[in-house]
């Protein structure tokens, strides 16, 4: 996710430069902010979104039947009917190859 202008334009290379001098001859500490590897296999993240997958469908199912008669025919109503209407089954019955030992 990109980080938030400061301005209504964004900064050239000078200012950019002349900024971060100035934060470092101020003192400010610097903080660098990294995300942490994905070091899951291939084989991991699929079965992982495939029950995440599920997972929602039965959250938005749950959603839909909680709804109010009033809210019924709204969109909202439409869009959670369509998620949960889904045949997720040929989704979840895929098996990805094993890949060169490692998985």
């Amino acid at each position: 996710m990109p980080r938030p202008t400061i301005g209504d334009t964004a900064m050239t290379d000078a200012e950019r430069q002349a900024r971060y001098r100035a934060a470092r001859a101020a003192g400010q500490p610097v903080i660098h902010k990294h995300r942490p590897a994905d070091r899951r296999g291939l084989l991991q993240r699929w079965h992982d979104a495939r029950s995440e997958f599920a997972d929602l469908q039965a959250r938005y199912a749950a959603w839909l039947e909680s709804l109010p008669e009033s809210l019924q025919d709204s969109a909202t109503a439409e869009a959670l009917r369509a998620i949960a209407d889904l045949d997720l089954s040929e989704l979840l019955a895929i098996e990805p190859p094993r890949g060169f030992g490692r998985d």
